[in-house]
């Protein structure tokens, strides 16, 4: 009996499916999927693996580790190996788009808002949502602090990371202090290798997986260049968000500085604006990356509205795909070499000091404004990490409260 049901397992999660099966699966977790990329990979888990059966506990552990290891959204990734494995690259396509585009029209359309009603991103409530901001990225420093600082070397790696980054407040500096950070990690940093155990198979060959990681390499180069070459803010901005897109490792939440330093200085979005949305993003579900298509439709020039956001979406998560792509058929040659691992674990210090320096400026200083901003955005951090209230709820508090002392 226990061999029948074992053999009837390897048959669910050998057996393809369809790419209107894992459309419909990841825009059932689109849409409520709340929480952030940890409490994504929890939903994944429990509808891939153990409802599904599309793979078992040790592949998609593996996998997950992979996505944590590479830059990007971690749980985007692991929902684009899943839909790959599952369906191909249709159903890559369906996975991402089933898990992305919900959250992401819904910021379009707030993005809408803000541009048509001038002076939106100084009412209470959005003030309030720029307040929270300030809660959901302490939170984000302190628990990535955690878990990616744990001994005094990381800890001295994220306070240099974040130094660099406020004597060089621009995406320079955010490239010095992780490079810095990254070389230190390597040189300095004794990590322990992974265990054993084999990568799972997905349906790419080797020589697809180094065409992908070039393409990923001659775009983060070229586009820069093309962007100095032409003088075109078009091209500026989808190197900014491109860049941004390529660079994010630890968490969804560094995506922040480096989407500032992309938009804000170049008057693409305004301060307010841009942490109004920021606010906002943590409203809906599915992943933060979204957060692109809010910028891209509120943004002045050429590319705003629905094309401008469609646009934003698809240039943060290009990198993400590609870099994806081109580690899948070499992770396990990867995984087992120390030097990587070290370089990792610096540059992951590294993001740490640029979040914490993100979280002075702009946020801190954009919203805290005197005792009650500080007294609400304390309030809102504890609700976030002591009383574990889901962040949704916790933003529409913050709205609420902004509302009410702007009224009073």
């Amino acid at each position: 009996m226990g061999a029948s049901l074992n053999t009837l397992q390897q048959e669910t999660m050998a057996a393809p499916g369809t790419v209107a099966e894992v459309f419909g699966a990841f825009l059932k977790l689109g849409l409520t999927s709340f929480g952030g990329p940890i409490a994504h990979l929890g939903y994944f888990r429990t509808e891939f693996v153990e409802r599904r059966r599309w793979l078992d506990d040790r592949s998609y552990a593996d996998l997950v580790a992979l996505c944590q290891f590479l830059p990007g959204p971690a749980s985007s990734q692991v929902g684009m190996a899943l839909g790959l494995g599952r369906a191909g690259w249709w159903g890559l396509l369906a996975a991402w788009a089933g898990f992305t585009l919900p959250s992401a029209v819904a910021l379009i359309l707030f993005a809408f808002g803000v541009a048509q009603y001038q002076g939106l991103a100084q009412f209470g409530w959005v003030h309030g949502l720029k307040v929270v901001a300030v809660a959901i990225v302490a939170q984000a420093v302190w628990g990535m602090a955690k878990s990616l600082c744990p001994d005094r070397p990381r800890a001295a790696l994220a306070m240099l990371a974040a130094l660099l980054t406020l004597a060089l407040p621009s995406a320079m500096g955010q490239l010095v202090a992780i490079a810095t950070a990254g070389l230190l990690g390597w040189w300095t940093l004794k990590i322990a290798q992974p265990g054993g155990g084999q990568a799972h198979s997905y349906p790419v060959s080797r020589q697809l997986g180094s065409a992908a990681l070039l393409l990923f390499a001659v775009t983060l180069i070229g586009l820069p260049l093309w962007a100095a070459a032409t003088g075109s803010s078009t091209v500026a901005l989808l190197e900014g968000v491109y860049r941004a897109g390529a660079l994010v490792f630890g968490g969804g939440h560094v995506v922040l500085p480096l989407l500032q330093a992309a938009v804000v200085p170049e008057g693409l979005v305004s301060n307010a604006d841009f942490l109004a949305g920021y606010g906002a993003a943590q409203a809906v579900p599915g992943p933060l990356f979204t957060f692109s298509a809010y910028l891209g439709a509120v943004a002045h020039g050429p590319l705003h509205g629905w094309v401008g956001g469609f646009a934003l979406l698809a240039t943060i998560f290009l990198p993400a795909l590609l870099i994806l792509v081109g580690a899948l058929p070499f992770w396990e040659a990867l995984r087992q070499r120390g030097g990587i691992q070290a370089a990792m674990a610096g540059i992951n210090a590294g993001v740490v000091g640029i979040l914490a320096s993100a979280l002075y400026d702009p946020v801190w200083t954009s919203a805290i404004h005197g005792k009650a901003d500080f007294a609400l955005a304390l309030l809102a951090f504890g609700l976030l990490t002591v009383g574990r209230v889901p962040p949704a709820l916790v933003v529409l508090l913050a709205g609420l409260s902004g509302w009410l002392m702007a009224m009073g």
